[in-house]
């Protein structure tokens, strides 16, 4: 009998350990892809692996703004763009190199037009000369490259205009914007899935650059704006947002200057505390990024 009462219970000890191994399985999957419109042929899509994407139908051709983060991310977007028009894509452009918006693009078919700036060129080089993480294959590598701060694009009938204000959320950022429809495809320098966006020191991305992209959106004539991660934003949200990191920059600034520590400077502007013993955050806060750029020799 006290056999059988072992043999039970290390079943169900077995069954505890399963249900919580699927349970964390479960939590580890991408949450669903969500197709939103916006305007009667331009879209925008949530969930999946990686960032947010932009679908603008053309007259003959579709227009993907960012590519998502896998393959299988990016072949589940083709799926819902064959729910809205049999028409094939025939363009991406990317906003910036970080894998969660470009290493979709191996899950692209061959031959697209592939738009970014010259600086997210150089960063997915970069990447596939040390090995490839971070960036997609070489044979879906950018085709058209941007070296200018502003131009304006006719894709397949439909006017694009791709601006860069400097560099920002890293070295080669690119703003989409469509005048006629009055949308803003912003990627991670619009992203709320952080109390402020993230400055990537080491793509050479810059805070002020960060301002300076927010208030050039603001300047333009548009309603809706599209964030790299999180729900649409307005124009008055991004002045609000622009506002207020301008501020912040300025007491960091001021701060640093006094000499003060970065751990003073964290609570003088607000920022949480940080957990005693606990894991180091995946990467630096607004804050500390600031803090870095004024401190740098």
């Amino acid at each position: 009998m006290k056999k059988l009462k072992n043999l039970f219970l290390g079943l169900a000890v077995v069954a505890i350990l399963c249900a919580c191994s699927a349970l964390a399985i479960a939590q580890q999957q991408d949450p669903p892809l969500v197709v939103r419109q916006l305007k009667p042929d331009v879209y925008w899509t949530e969930g999946g692996n990686g960032g947010n994407t932009g679908i603008i139908i053309g007259k003959t051709g579709v227009i993907v703004v960012d590519a998502k983060g896998s393959a299988a991310s990016a072949k589940a977007v083709l799926a819902e763009i064959a729910k809205l028009t049999p028409k094939p894509v025939t363009h991406v452009i990317l906003t910036h190199s970080d894998g969660d918006h470009v290493n979709g693009l191996a899950g692209f078919p061959l031959g697209l037009t592939i738009i970014a700036h010259a600086g997210n060129k150089k960063e997915q080089e970069a990447a596939i000369a040390a090995g490839g993480n971070g960036a997609p294959p070489a044979d879906h590598q950018p085709t058209m490259v941007v070296t200018k701060t502003h131009m304006t694009e006719m894709l397949d009938g439909v006017k694009v205009e791709l601006f860069h204000w400097a560099p920002a959320h890293t070295s080669g950022d690119l703003v989409v914007y469509l005048p006629e429809q009055k949308i803003v495809f912003g990627g991670d320098v619009f992203a709320t899935n952080r109390p402020d966006p993230r400055v990537h020191l080491e793509k050479n991305g810059s805070s002020e650059g960060i301002i300076a992209t927010m208030k050039g959106v603001a300047a333009l004539d548009v309603d809706t704006i599209v964030p790299g991660h999180g729900g649409v934003q307005t124009k008055a949200f991004v002045q609000e947002r622009a506002r207020k990191l301008e501020e912040k920059r300025k007491t960091i600034a001021a701060m640093v200057k006094q000499g003060k520590s970065l751990d003073e400077i964290r609570t003088a502007v607000g920022d949480a505390p940080q957990q005693a013993g606990g894991a180091a955050p995946a990467a630096p806060s607004f804050t500390e990024s600031v803090y870095i750029e004024l401190t740098k020799e």
